[in-house]
């Protein structure tokens, strides 16, 4: 194919990647494939398969596995869409390939491609929804960009016909300059003359800080600019100075450049090193210093073995973990800002206060600069605008004076959003900002799933505030039937919780809307938009839903924002979300009749329970999250203490008796007094936590002393016995509070 041979010579030239879409007849366009790399004179052993078949003779993964490309560049990588795209995949196919390389796109043909229905819509097919509610506009959007951006050649091969040459006939890449290595330098020299770009220079340098403790490093940089590599010179220097170097990441892969890096610089230095494997090393020892690799639950526990920890890809790990890390003396942090894979922002969003109020001195560092391929890649251009990756929240100035009088509610279609390229980019750049991980596949979501619906606030036509829902419920007896077994539902995640989790099977008949993500832009926030939005739903959305839902990693701040427009706890997650590292609640708002009895049940059954999964799997909760969780039940626990109980209860003030006795009574005042108290002024904040970490999560005295901030033990439980003395003058009869005198 001559049009391979072209495009392949012309990204060698510039130093830029190509994209060769192949568009028709299945073993059409796989034959062409083979004849493409061969024309371009790409080796089998350069190469790789992103599909369901082997049909090339080189090494391949199945999209669901495409995962095994990040931290890899190829000279080229052929993506066969014919059965299925997964967004994901796409993104991580263009991020594989290296300068002066091929993205081969294998397609049915492009006119009817938008029509079919694959594997990856059957996942947006929510139930009740059916396969053919999905739309195809993902991949239409896709298919105009393809033929709209440069460096993107398009052959029809069933009608074997060009329809785009795809060649830019840019000017021949200039030499790379040569980075400047700076004056008076801790690491090595060799470090910074293996720096390719000023960028890689920067960081290293930056890295530099950490050879004395209290101080944290960041590194920000879009994917191929380089920055594990530097963070594997600076790791070899700090070994090489004895110290022992602790790195980790979601996987080990994700780190494997920075171990690549080390290893170079140790040989360019002569250096003896001791590594644990020839191919892919978990520990460099050199002397007396180390570099070792731990997964990030691991790390936590070993920091005390550890002078320096550098944490790859940040963005992508929960919050409590990142600012458990930064108990290392000394700690790096390199995340992503556009990965290809998604687009991590809770290193920026929620946890840089975190880092702003620790002890460390930070040093920020910031790469542009691409090093697989030159700055004016025309694929990376094409990537960005195609999946989205580096959509932005409009300008603080253009939104800078929304208030709630001045903006306009929008219920926003598919198709407002595809007739105005500049309002999907700010709906999308918002709902990045909400959320701990967007990936391109959320892109699709947002575009062609049929149980999404969006709406936004707007200030002059740029977007204030947006929510994502999903309509969930409304299930047929058959599939909630399935739910109570056990079978996995897609979507419906409220009523599979209430289903599965707490065996209501009649949890999937109430339809509703949950809020999958609510965002607000930064220059408006605290001016109560974000209210303004939900109370626009519930005007626009009641009457046609039983219920409103949301579920999210509970911290007191959101849970105090949720129950302020009028959600109710109904369900405390056991174990810590995955992404947000807290643990999850689900509350309601009910809008029917039906909406109601869903939402009063399973608050009474949350009553009923919460006291024993406080004291078990829920016993290291935030006592400040437990408490605005437990004032959010819209219910009134009845404690139904025996004669004997509230003696044993009133013994306790006056040190006649103590909780440890028989701790059941006192979890069940409690949690009378902290989901409905009779007087919410009788107890201080603290005496609240208290009584969260005593009575109800049954965590050791000592424990509770110093996280308390007690001068002492005994201090900690005299005023718990204050606390209950007031208690149970609120909540007992007349004969208790005779007991009590006594």
């Amino acid at each position: 194919m001559e049009i391979a041979r072209s495009l392949r010579a012309e990204a060698r030239r510039a130093d830029e990647r190509r994209v060769l879409v192949l568009s028709g007849d299945r073993k059409r366009t796989r034959k062409r494939a083979a004849a493409a790399l061969e024309a371009a004179e790409i080796p089998c052993s350069w190469t790789t398969l992103v599909g369901p078949d082997p049909f090339l003779d080189c090494e391949q993964y199945p999209q669901s596995r495409a995962s095994e490309l990040l931290g890899r560049t190829r000279t080229a990588v052929v993506l066969d869409v014919h059965d299925e795209l997964r967004p994901n995949a796409l993104g991580t196919a263009v991020g594989a390939v290296d300068g002066g390389g091929l993205l081969v796109l294998l397609t049915p043909p492009l006119s009817a491609w938008p029509e079919r229905r694959d594997a990856f819509d059957e996942t947006l097919a929510v139930p009740p929804f059916e396969v053919g509610d999905v739309t195809g506009q993902f991949r239409e959007r896709l298919i105009e960009t393809l033929r709209a951006h440069r460096g993107i050649a398009i052959v029809d091969v069933d009608a074997d016909r060009v329809e785009r040459h795809g060649l830019t006939d840019p000017p021949p890449r200039r030499p790379r300059q040569p980075s400047t290595p700076p004056a008076d330098t801790s690491f090595r020299a060799e470090s910074y003359t293996a720096c390719l770009t000023d960028d890689q220079v920067s960081a290293v340098r930056a890295f530099e800080t950490l050879l004395a403790a209290g101080h944290a490093v960041v590194i920000e940089a879009d994917r191929g600019r380089g920055k594990s590599s530097a963070a594997g010179l600076a790791a070899a220097n700090l070994a090489l100075d004895g110290q022992r170097v602790l790195v980790t990441a979601p996987q080990y892969r994700s780190a494997a450049e920075l171990f690549t890096r080390a290893s170079e610089l140790f040989e360019t230095l002569d250096v003896a090193v001791d590594r644990d494997d020839a191919d892919h090393p978990r520990r460099l020892a050199v002397n007396g210093g180390e570099i070792r690799f731990e997964r990030p639950d691991s790390a936590v526990e070993s920091l005390g073995t550890a002078d320096v920890v550098i944490v790859d890809e940040a963005a992508a790990l929960p919050v409590h973990r990142l600012r458990a890390l930064l108990g290392a003396p000394a700690v790096a942090f390199t995340t992503t800002v556009h990965g290809y894979e998604g687009a991590g922002r809770s290193f920026d969003v929620r946890f840089r206060d975190h880092l702003a109020d620790s002890d460390h001195e930070v040093t920020d560092v910031t790469m542009t600069t691409p090093i697989r391929y030159a700055p004016a890649d025309p694929v990376e251009s094409w990537a960005f605008r195609a999946l989205l990756l580096d959509a932005r929240p409009a300008v603080d100035p253009l939104v800078a004076d929304a208030t709630p009088e001045t903006v306009t509610h929008r219920r926003l279609t598919t198709a407002d959003l595809l007739a105005d390229e500049h309002l999907l980019r700010e709906v999308f750049g918002l709902l990045v900002l909400a959320h701990y991980r967007t990936e391109p596949g959320d892109l699709a979501r947002l575009l062609d799933a049929p149980n999404l619906s969006l709406h936004a606030l707007l200030q002059d036509g740029h977007v204030v505030s947006v929510a994502l829902l999903a309509r969930e419920g409304g299930l047929s007896a058959e599939t909630r039937a399935t739910m109570y077994d056990g079978g996995r539902i897609r979507g419906n995640m409220i009523p599979d919780v209430l289903t599965t989790q707490l065996r209501d099977e009649t949890a999937g008949v109430p339809v509703g809307w949950r809020v999958l993500r609510i965002a607000t832009h930064a220059a408006t926030r605290s001016r109560g938009l974000g209210s303004k939005l939900l109370d626009e739903i519930r005007d626009h959305e009641a009457d046609e839903i039983d219920w409103l839902g949301v579920s999210y990693g509970a911290t007191p701040e959101l849970v105090r924002f949720w129950r302020a427009n009028g959600y109710r706890t109904v369900h405390i997650s056991t174990s810590r979300n995955d992404a947000s590292g807290e643990y999850s609640a689900v509350m309601l708002s009910p809008c029917s009749p039906a909406g109601q009895a869903l939402a009063d049940r399973h608050s009474e059954w949350l009553c009923n329970r919460a006291a024993a999964v406080l004291s078990d799997p829920v016993s290291d909760a935030d006592p400040d999250v437990v408490r605005t969780l437990l004032r959010s039940v819209d219910a009134t626990p009845n404690p139904a203490l025996s004669e004997w109980e509230w003696r044993v209860v009133a013994g306790v003030p006056g040190g006649a008796s103590i909780l440890e006795t028989d701790p059941e009574p006192f979890r069940r005042l409690a949690l009378r007094h902290l989901v409905a108290p009779a007087d919410p002024t009788a107890l201080t904040d603290r005496e609240e936590r208290l009584l969260v970490m005593k009575a109800l999560q049954a965590r050791p005295w000592k424990a509770v002393t110093e996280e308390l901030g007690f001068v002492s033990q005994r201090q900690c439980m005299r005023t718990l016995g204050g606390a209950v003395e007031r208690l149970t003058r609120l909540y007992g009869d007349t004969s208790v509070q005779e007991e009590l005198d006594r």
